[in-house]
């Protein structure tokens, strides 16, 4: 990293920012502000790893290195050949992976807003610099060290330096200085950026974590052991063939090409490939439906997802939050209720809520501006146990402080017991059950002397209500539903009112009339065994706090539930972290939030989570039948390996046809089952357990009497017809195998049911079946291709018994399948 100069000292007038040149500038001289030492290789030199790293070119150089021993250099240089298509295919495959995972990285990728040109833009927080002037606000995570160039008062959270929860003040002129990585709990202002990257004091500590590398997910851990059982009995397959024909008197480079040739044959080295590919082009396809993956482990948990517990707000609801009505206390106007509301709101809002009561407060005639023109003197964050927060101003030479939140808080705060307050709780209950959300709004004298919280909201008086509506969304019911029949439960987590809520979630079917609500309180008051009680009967819970939504998600992992948590909050991190997939809002949600998540809404939209958890479970079934077709496919090529020369015939196959077979299984495996459409059944069935990966036992079974078959019918084939000819039946086994290998996408395909009801729809797989069949019956045609693969053409005779034969061992199983699902159905 490069030394830097010394750093801006705190600003005495505010800053004007950089030119666009003088950022780009800085940029090239101190590098990006980034975090975490991101060691990427030249992509010529990634390339060259996976080929060189490839156990089919290892063995292929491998095999060439025996040929030139022995003299034989025509298939020498035929092996060394083989390992283009191999490296092509190896470069053709990463390429289309990384630039999957690369344009995720960039959607993903966090801003800034930041004082350019005169302007306030937003750019990538890596283009960053110091000098640069940043407007930060509540909800977002300080992309890098500086000094607060305003006199807002700001409460940043820095927990993520110091490991204190407790939220800092910070103001001009006091505590100035604010830290990259730290998240700022309420207020607003600007800030002269001093440090970036490496050179803050986040640096270090993402250093540190740069070098932990993720747990390892589930389907990584059943991939790899599954790739390491395979290849074990591979290498000791391998072995004992070459030690067996040694001992028959077999010359060494012999017993060496038929060890070879089992391990291409055996190693399946296609299965971690094809998992890392249909994550990442998985990944890819939910960003383009607005779902946006941060992090990879996320698609493979998504289709097993049995309980989404979501916010009602801009979820459920399309978070157009309008004003409705003003209702104000006896002897106080709409009008003060209005701006008592104005007061106690940001100057420029984030939160929708504040931004309907500013835009309101406007069109009702309320002179915005000359309200916020006041002093601000402090603000108080929001209290996520009362649910409401307050600003002090100064008006004519006085402090006032203005609150709003909950009905409930701000009425116990500006009303004494009684009467009076028992009213406006009524009135808010019977607001609530019509599914309008109400605050209460209040306001009165500060302490000139004391300026803590108490202090300042001792003298507050109730002002009014004021009610919102929020349209329910477009699609959300049917969405609803189709969890219902998808087996994945819906649970609304919410800080609104109980009656609220209760209209709501009648209006999407989630519970009945009648149907209990429960609230914070209840929760406090459960233990853990009474709170999974509650988690199995209540479907609806209001005035909850983050800690307690954080309890809920805790409780139903605890039951084995997989759990997707929505948030958009800034306490809404811990939630978010501990479920199984945290679920962040892109347009209204916070930046620590959509730190915290695992998959970020761009659309803010419910029924986006519902299309993910199914493109989730098409991702699974996808990859399921393309390991059934790769074990069905296996099979034959390690029996054929194993058997012939165990029963003293010439080999079948060499590794040159070896090479041919990979390049016909890398495009079938990677390309064709990831391009399949969705089952009609898809969102009909109980979600996936994490046990069950991998193809059911049944498919499974299917796969491996379809590769015995296979290997059979192409033995019988090849041996029978070795009286006219090694390459005459070596033309024959060869057509028989990999026409047999397109029926086994077919079959595949098809899973458990009857061959007909396969998906429909896949544009890739005639070309690529196609190019296969093509290049079977190119080879024996053309005299240089027909000498390297020792091969010879068929007659129409010899291709009507080879197809003929892989058709009756392919597809004889069909038989016990569809009677078991006649019979099942029965």
């Amino acid at each position: 990293m490069a030394v830097i100069d010394a750093a801006p000292e705190a600003p005495a007038t505010e800053p004007r920012g950089l030119t666009s040149a003088d950022a780009l500038e800085r940029l090239r001289r101190f590098g990006p502000n980034r975090y975490g030492v991101e060691r990427r290789l030249p992509a010529p030199l990634v390339w060259m790893g996976h080929i060189a790293l490839d156990p089919m070119v290892l063995l292929l150089v491998s095999a060439a290195a025996i040929y030139f021993w022995i003299g034989d250099t025509t298939d020498a240089i035929a092996a060394l050949v083989a390992v283009a298509p191999i490296a092509v295919l190896d470069v053709l495959l990463e390429v289309r992976t990384e630039r999957a995972l690369d344009q995720l990285r960039r959607l993903s990728a966090p801003t800034a807003r930041a004082l350019r040109d005169g302007e306030m833009r937003e750019i990538p927080a890596e283009e960053v610099v110091r000098g640069d002037v940043l407007e930060i606000r509540e909800g977002d995570v300080i992309p890098a060290d500086g000094h607060l160039a305003t006199a807002a008062p700001l409460h940043v959270d820095e927990s993520p330096l110091t490991g204190e929860s407790e939220a800092i003040a910070k103001s001009r002129g006091g505590d100035a200085e604010v830290f990259a990585g730290t998240r700022v709990l309420s207020g607003r202002g600007r800030m002269l950026v001093s440090a970036t990257g490496m050179a803050s004091r986040y640096g270090a500590i993402a250093e540190l974590l740069a070098k932990v590398r993720p747990p390892t997910t589930p389907l990584q851990v059943v991939i790899r052991k599954l790739f390491l059982i395979l290849s074990g009995v591979a290498a000791a397959v391998c072995v004992a063939v070459v030690a067996l024909e040694l001992w028959r008197g077999t010359p060494l480079t012999d017993a060496l090409i038929t060890g070879i040739g089992l391990a291409m044959a055996a190693i399946p080295e296609e299965i971690p490939v094809v998992t890392t590919l249909y994550l990442g082009l998985g990944a890819w396809r939910l960003a383009r439906d607005h779902a946006l993956i941060r992090r990879l482990s996320g698609v493979e948990t998504l289709g097993m997802t049995t309980v989404v517990c979501t916010d009602k707000t801009g979820t459920l609801t399309e978070g157009r939050i309008r004003l409705v009505d003003v209702l104000p206390a006896p002897g106080r106007t709409p009008r003060e209720v209005l701006e008592a509301a104005v007061l106690a709101s940001e100057v420029e809002p984030f939160d929708p809520l504040e931004r309907a009561i500013v835009e309101s407060a406007a069109e009702r005639g309320v002179d915005v501006g000359r309200l916020h023109g006041s002093g601000l003197a402090r603000e108080h964050p929001f209290d996520p146990a009362g649910k409401y927060v307050s600003h002090v101003w100064r008006v004519d030479g006085a402090l006032f402080t203005y609150a709003k939140g909950s009905p409930e808080t701000i009425a116990h705060l500006g009303l004494p017991a009684g009467g009076e307050r028992d009213a406006v709780l009524a009135r808010t209950e019977e607001l609530a059950r019509q599914g309008r959300r109400l605050i209460g709004v209040a306001s009165g004298r500060a302490d000139e002397d004391d300026g803590t919280r108490t202090a300042d909201e001792r003298a507050l008086a109730f002002v009014g209500l004021l009610a919102f509506a929020d349209p329910v969304r477009h699609g959300a019911r049917e969405a609803i539903a189709q969890c219902r029949d998808a087996h994945v439960r819906v649970v609304v987590i919410t800080g609104d009112h109980p009656a609220t809520a209760a209209a709501v979630a009648r209006t999407f079917g989630l519970i009945a009339p009648g149907d209990p609500v429960r609230t914070g309180a209840d929760l406090d008051e459960a233990n853990d065994a009474e709170l999974a009680e509650l988690l199995r009967t209540t479907s609806v819970f209001a005035r909850t706090r983050p800690e307690q939504k954080l309890r809920i998600v805790r409780s139903l992992r605890e039951a084995g539930h997989v759990v997707a948590v929505t948030g958009d909050g800034i306490n809404d991190g811990p939630a978010l972290r501990e479920a199984h997939i945290g679920v962040a809002m892109g347009q209204s949600g916070t930046a620590v939030a959509r730190e915290a998540a695992t998959l970020v809404l761009l659309d803010d939209d419910f029924t986006t989570i519902v299309r993910s958890i199914a493109d989730g479970r098409r991702i699974f079934d996808n990859l399921g039948r393309a390991v059934t077709y790769l074990i069905a496919f296996h099979i034959p090529l390690v029996l054929i390996a194993l058997v012939v020369p165990l029963v003293g015939a010439p080999l079948l196959l060499l590794p040159l046809h070896l090479v041919w077979l990979e390049v016909i299984v890398h495009p079938t495996s990677s390309l064709i089952f990831e391009a399949d459409p969705p089952s009609p059944e898809l969102m009909r069935r109980p979600p996936r357990s994490a046990a069950s990966l991998l193809p059911s036992r049944r498919e499974t079974g299917l796969a491996v009497v379809r590769g015995l078959l296979l290997t059979a019918a192409v033995v019988a084939l090849y041996l029978r017809a070795l009286p006219s000819g090694e390459e005459l039946a070596r033309g024959a086994a060869m057509t028989a195998l990999i026409l047999g290998q397109t029926l086994l996408v077919v079959t595949a395909r098809a899973g458990t049911k009857a061959l007909w009801h396969g998906p429909a729809g896949n544009r890739l797989m005639p070309f690529i079946l196609g190019a296969s069949v093509i290049s079977v019956a190119l080879v024996p045609l053309v005299p240089p291709l027909a000498h390297v693969f020792h091969m010879q053409p068929l007659d129409a005779g010899g291709w009507l018994a080879a197809a003929a034969l892989a058709a009756a061992a392919v597809l004889a199983p069909e038989v016990i399948k569809v009677s078991f699902v006649r019979s099942s159905s029965a």
